[in-house]
């Protein structure tokens, strides 16, 4: 997939990728899928599983295709998707290759991708579909990212993780469907890979005109003009970007390090936002316990950074649980 000219101008190369395939033994791919990236100087996470492989990394170009390069050779990766983007300076801290039970944790047994799925939408398509008052759009991120943008018309299951969302639909399938012949469902997500599942979970429970947008919200932002889009706000990303807005350019979110949350200048002027420490969303989720320990790592970074290196309790939390 080409780079688009902004990024290729970036100094940071970012790409997301996933890819639903069959791995004999994800184990033995971790090692040397860690090698290529501690080689080339790749952050970020990589995820593997039986079902396939999922991340975000980032680093040079060539960096960054020496490493698509490996994974594009694993079984059943040559088309593995991936999504461009490009970062001021480096969003990871460092490189992490995880095994999991599922590349995106769903926990349904049964759902294959691979052999059931919803029809994909291409972004330029997307805007008339969810314009459609017959159509039901769908978000399926957690809370805290539809909270700081979402599509027009978009429905919040104001989920915490995407573990929830096959119970949220199930409890909530005949208001969302009514009586009669059931309506075309419209959903999307960040870069498509719950979606995958999503889809194919709807399409499980009966579901037949299940549709959901290609490349996700990424794909869209990059490709639709801002004067033509649907999407309201910013969307966040697992990665010290935190978020981005249309053309991919970085977003005006911060981080809480305390809960992972994003933070906006409201939150920041907020009496209960302290930077590492706290923000409006988690502060009384805290003890003053954990508050003080998060206050003294927050005081040995800003020490460390004084002293002109990275403190090792600073780490960002770049896993994909969900994405």
């Amino acid at each position: 997939m080409p780079v688009t000219e902004s990024s290729s101008a970036a100094p940071v190369r970012v790409a997301a990728l996933y890819r639903f395939t069959r791995f004999a033994d994800h184990t033995a791919l971790r090692e040397p899928l860690l090698a290529v990236c501690k080689a080339n100087d790749i952050r970020g996470t990589l995820l593997l599983a039986s079902e396939g492989v999922n991340g975000t990394i980032a680093g040079s170009p060539d960096g960054i295709d020496a490493v698509l390069a490996h994974i594009r050779a694993l079984p059943d990766c040559a088309d593995v998707d991936v999504k461009f983007s490009a970062a001021s300076s480096m969003p990871f801290h460092r490189m992490k290759v995880r095994l999991k039970r599922e590349i995106v944790t769903m926990g349904q047994p049964g759902i294959d991708p691979r052999h059931t799925v919803g029809t994909y939408v291409d972004p330029a398509e997307w805007n008339a579909l969810i314009a459609d008052p017959e159509t039901i759009v769908i978000d399926t991120r957690n809370d805290y990212e539809v909270a700081v943008g979402t599509f027009e018309r978009a429905i919040d299951p104001k989920t915490a993780t995407f573990r929830d969302f096959p119970d949220w639909f199930r409890a909530q399938r005949d208001q969302l469907l009514g009586e009669g012949k059931a309506p075309k469902v419209a959903m999307f997500c960040t870069g498509g890979i719950r979606c995958e599942k999503s889809t194919a979970f709807l399409k499980q429970e009966g579901i037949d005109e299940v549709f959901h947008l290609k490349g996700g919200i990424l794909k869209y932002l990059e490709t639709v003009p801002e004067e033509e889009s649907l999407w309201r706000g910013e969307c966040f990303v697992f990665d010290q970007r935190v978020t981005v807005g249309h053309g991919l350019a970085e977003g005006s979110y911060g981080l809480c390090h305390a809960c992972r949350r994003p933070v906006s200048d409201a939150d920041r002027d907020s009496p209960l936002f302290e930077e590492g420490v706290s923000c409006p969303a988690c502060h009384a989720e805290r003890t003053d316990v954990q508050r003080e320990s998060y206050r003294e790592r927050q005081r040995q970074e800003w020490r460390a950074a004084r002293q002109g290196f990275a403190h090792v309790g600073a780490v960002f939390a770049d896993g994909h649980d969900d994405e």
